[in-house]
């Protein structure tokens, strides 16, 4: 099976689907997972802050949603989200595959293993090796422009940054910047989930290209909401290819080497 999640604006995408309504050891998810058909592949959907967009990135329950989706039998996760660029290549209407992140976020519960077993996997490439060649084809298959590769800096949110930090970020190397990406990503390979994020460009981000005005909620949603059909149509071409890779990577074996 293969596992969506959508992000804002992003809050439905199997049409004839059944509810799983689960309880997780860490609460409950964000809604009901819809369980339905795509292409001939199972899928699992969950928009991961909620139907009413009722659970800001900071109080998200990440490890119920990832929980949930591994009790279903989701090995796979496609993760795409709303995004803002740090970079002048990468525009407002763009789609992004990182392969990288820089965490700047604090005080999530960002771990299933709290103690007395202690786990430390392999996250120097956080995204899977497989998938994100794949998500890459399928951007383009869809006429996206897509940029295979990139660093999303998280950040905890809600607030949006402060154009010392946004400035700080580019120099850092980092090309994206999101709210949600972790404790996502880890907690899936923490469940040796393969995972992937498409980042969809809503905004340049404070700082970036000289005297813009910066980003609203509003403006996020509105240009997301333009692209949220390409991404569609980028999702449903990438779960057929996802759902026959052969699970060679290091997400479907990251906790052999992680237990001491």
């Amino acid at each position: 099976m293969i596992g969506v999640f959508g992000g804002t604006g992003f809050y439905e995408l199997i049409g004839d689907a059944h509810e799983e309504l689960l309880d997780t050891p860490y609460g409950s998810p964000s809604a009901p997972y819809m369980v339905g058909n795509v292409a001939g592949i199972d899928v699992a959907f969950l928009p991961r802050h909620g139907r009413q967009h009722q659970y800001p990135p900071h109080v998200i329950n990440y490890r119920a949603n990832l929980w949930g989706m591994k009790e279903l039998g989701v090995d796979r996760v496609i993760g795409p989200c709303a995004a803002g660029s740090l970079a002048a290549a990468l525009e407002p209407g763009h789609l992004v595959v990182p392969d990288q992140l820089l965490d700047r976020t604090w005080g999530r519960s960002s771990t299933f293993y709290d103690g007395p077993k202690t786990v430390h996997v392999s996250f120097a490439d956080p995204y899977c090796p497989e998938l994100r060649p794949l998500a890459v084809e399928a951007c383009r298959a869809a006429g996206a422009v897509a940029h295979d590769g990139g660093t999303t800096v998280i950040v905890e949110g809600p607030r949006f940054s402060t154009r010392a930090e946004s400035k700080w970020f580019a120099q850092a190397g980092c090309t994206v910047i999101n709210m949600t990406q972790l404790p996502e990503a880890l907690l899936a390979r923490e469940l040796e989930i393969c995972y992937v994020n498409i980042a969809v460009i809503t905004d340049y981000d404070a700082g970036v290209e000289g005297d813009r005005p910066p980003v609203t909620h509003h403006e996020v949603l509105e240009l997301f909401g333009q692209s949220l059909g390409t991404l569609q149509q980028v999702i449903v071409g990438l779960i057929p290819k996802a759902a026959v890779t052969q699970r060679a990577c290091e997400c479907a074996t990251a906790l052999s080497t992680a237990v001491g």
